[in-house]
């Protein structure tokens, strides 16, 4: 008897691809437990709207004056569509109970009346709205996705790789919000103090020392002993990203400066605070990168978080576990 499959719809570019999250699991084609993830499908038996931004697709178009004029000129009726015309079709084909909606973007105060949009139209289609918000119909923790592309084999088998250099920071320039400035801001102040952190990222601002951008981000983890891990929203005790289970997959002891959803997601010991966004926080980086004993100390506590990540906080378990609640 065949697997029911979980299509999939974002409002991310590029995530369109049959095989995503395929990585994620050991066995072929996206399969996981009682469930197949095949992110196109047009006729699945169930359906994950990943931070589908109803709210664009609701939006009314833009206009220029002069259409804008025209309208009012025109003695033409306006064209109506009906709310479901301006959806994929399978929302139309799934049932609602099948349908689960999960927000990823962290709620900063920048975005929080569209989300708060997503979540309203998200209930009228969806079974289960959840996102890592108090604001959330359902709030909680972001099952895991990550970007080291590694076979879920390897990275649940192979030992840790050696370690060459002291650490690393993956991050990108991206200014949108006051969080996003203020992570660019310790940057400056990091690389004007002589603390050895490699920087690798796209779009960062002139003038920063860099070691290029990366397609795959275990190619700037697996070498170092830690890595800097800093979230773009840490005031609420939900949200946790990719950039805390990439270092630990990496076999990284992360430097983390996030919310308080890590302690409740992950054993303790398995990554370090990061005290603040300044020279307090530059000084506590110089003297845990000065040796490795820190990493050496929590290898045993990284490699229990790195099972959770891989086979309870993963996307596909989370999947699998709210297909199964449906048969």
């Amino acid at each position: 008897m065949p697997l029911p499959v979980v299509g999939m719809l974002s409002s991310y570019g590029g995530l369109t691809q049959c095989d995503w999250l395929w990585k994620q699991t050991p066995q072929p084609f996206g399969v996981w437990g009682n469930m197949q993830l095949h992110a196109p499908d047009p006729q699945p038996d169930y359906l994950l709207l990943y931070q589908f931004n109803f709210h664009e697709r609701f939006a009314p178009p833009r206009r220029s004056k002069i259409q804008r004029l025209r309208d009012v000129l025109s003695l033409a009726k306006p064209k109506t569509t009906n709310a479901i015309d301006k959806l994929p079709p399978q929302l139309s084909q799934v049932p609602k109970e099948h349908t689960a909606f999960l927000l990823r973007e962290p709620p900063l105060p920048e975005v929080r009346y569209q989300n708060l949009l997503n979540y309203a139209y998200a209930r009228d289609y969806c079974g289960y709205v959840s996102g890592p918000d108090d604001s959330a119909p359902v709030p909680a923790y972001m099952p895991a996705i990550w970007y080291v592309n590694v076979s879920f084999r390897e990275l649940n088998e192979a030992p840790p790789p050696e370690k060459h250099s002291p650490c690393s920071w993956i991050t990108s320039g991206i200014n949108r919000t006051e969080s996003h400035r203020q992570r660019l801001a310790f940057l400056q102040q990091l690389q004007e103090s002589d603390v050895p952190v490699e920087v690798y990222g796209r779009d960062l601002p002139p003038g920063t020392r860099t070691a290029g951008e990366l397609s795959n981000k275990w190619s700037g983890m697996a070498p170092y002993t830690y890595n800097l891990a800093i979230e773009n929203f840490a005031d609420n005790n939900w949200y946790a990203s990719e950039k805390l289970w990439d270092a630990l997959l990496a076999w990284c002891l992360p430097i983390y400066y996030g919310g308080g959803a890590a302690d409740k997601l992950l054993p303790p010991g398995s990554f370090l605070r990061l005290p603040s966004l300044d020279e307090k926080g530059i000084e506590y980086i110089r003297e845990v990168t000065a040796s490795p004993d820190a990493w050496i100390e929590a290898k045993d506590a990284i490699a229990e978080a790195r099972q959770v990540i891989l086979h309870k906080l993963n996307l596909m378990n989370w999947l699998s576990e709210w297909v199964g609640s449906k048969e």
